[in-house]
């Protein structure tokens, strides 16, 4: 393994947090908070997005074009199935879905989901620290790098690792006022 790949692998924490973020919905209409629907059609799950699709034609409305009009039944089930809470209604061969206002008690809820996948995310980060510090130390111990060269590297990932937590927080921070916000 080079180096540099536990940054790329911090890097895949911080889009694997950003991903999970977008699926969380804020009371605005937002397309991608349907990403995580499976539909069962033609004998197995299938993304909503390849059965259907979706756009907002509107900031309280998500409106699902089916591709094959016999499967809005399949999506309706997978949309009640799915805990968003939401209540599709078929229309003119279309599935409509109203996006209701949040509650006080759900943004609470969902603020502490968001700072509950935030620390996992931190978790990852530090593991990720922890492995390549272990790397390190083997290293220093086979006396293939120096002392001086074993404490700049640590600092270097120490480095990194604040920096890395540090957006971690700010995602967090930004989708928490998005939830308050709206």
């Amino acid at each position: 393994m080079s180096k540099e790949s536990y940054k790329e692998r911090m890097e895949k924490t911080i889009n694997s947090l950003q991903n999970d973020l977008k699926g969380i919905r804020t009371g605005r209409a937002n397309a991608s908070i349907l990403d995580g629907i499976k539909v069962e059609a033609y004998g197995s799950n299938m993304p909503l997005k390849q059965v259907g699709n979706v756009s907002t034609p509107d900031a309280k409305t998500i409106m699902i074009q089916p591709f094959d009009k016999s499967l809005i039944g399949d999506i309706e089930k997978a949309i009640l199935k799915s805990d968003l809470g939401f209540n599709p209604f078929n229309e003119a061969g279309n599935i409509r879905i109203v996006v209701p206002e949040l509650t006080k008690e759900r943004r609470e809820e969902l603020k502490k989901g968001v700072r509950h996948r935030g620390e996992e995310a931190k978790i990852s980060i530090r593991n990720i620290r922890r492995d390549e510090n272990d790397k390190i130390k083997k290293e220093l111990k086979d006396k293939n790098i120096t002392e001086d060269e074993s404490k700049n590297q640590e600092k270097k990932i120490q480095n990194e690792t604040d920096s890395f937590i540090k957006k971690i927080d700010e995602l967090i921070g930004a989708k928490e006022k998005e939830l308050d916000t709206i």
